[in-house]
């Protein structure tokens, strides 16, 4: 071993980091489900992709919610008739 060679292990120069969410294509915070997952005490460890997939679950889920909102009277013409008939008292 002469010593010779790069300084960084030959890994190269550091890149612009990018946070869990955007390497798993997803808009809610990987790190921030992480977290709340530890700081909970839901378990004594929690695995690498626990938080990524409870994460694209609670996306999902919010983006099914939104578009049942966006939709408004067409999704359950019931409930707003009903709605509409007990606010105008």
């Amino acid at each position: 071993m002469s010593g010779k060679g790069k300084a960084t292990g030959g890994r190269g120069k550091k890149g612009k980091s990018s946070s869990r969410s955007s390497k798993a294509g997803l808009q809610f915070p990987v790190a921030r489900v992480a977290r709340y997952l530890k700081k909970g005490r839901f378990a004594q460890r929690v695995g690498a992709g626990a938080p990524v997939y409870l994460a694209a679950v609670l996306e999902y889920l919010c983006a099914e919610i939104l578009e049942l909102a966006g939709n408004g009277p067409a999704s359950f013409p019931a409930i707003f008739n009903w709605l509409s008939a007990t606010t105008k008292s």
